[in-house]
C-alpha cells in the first residue's frame, strides 16, 4: 500500500490549517481524526485488560516511594 504523503500534507496543511511541524508529530490516528476519515474506539475496561496484557508494566504492584 502506497500512501500519498503530498496529498495527506495538503489536507493537514490547508485542509485543517495545522503547520508543517505539528502534522509530522500526529501519530497516523490523530491525522485520521482531524482529516475526519476515523473514529477512535472507546476505551473499554475489556480493552484496558487487553492492552494490559500485550504490554505489561514490569514495574506494576511494585512500591515505587510514593506516600499513598
Amino acid at each position: 500500500m502506497r500512501i500519498d504523503w503530498a496529498a495527506l500534507l495538503r489536507a493537514g496543511v490547508r485542509g485543517a490549517g495545522l503547520r508543517v511541524a505539528e502534522f509530522w508529530a500526529l501519530t497516523p490516528a490523530e491525522l485520521m481524526m482531524i482529516l475526519g476519515r476515523g473514529e477512535a474506539a472507546p476505551m473499554t475496561r475489556d480493552r484496558l485488560e487487553a492492552l494490559l496484557q500485550a504490554f505489561p508494566d514490569p514495574d506494576r504492584g511494585k512500591d515505587r516511594g510514593r506516600d499513598e
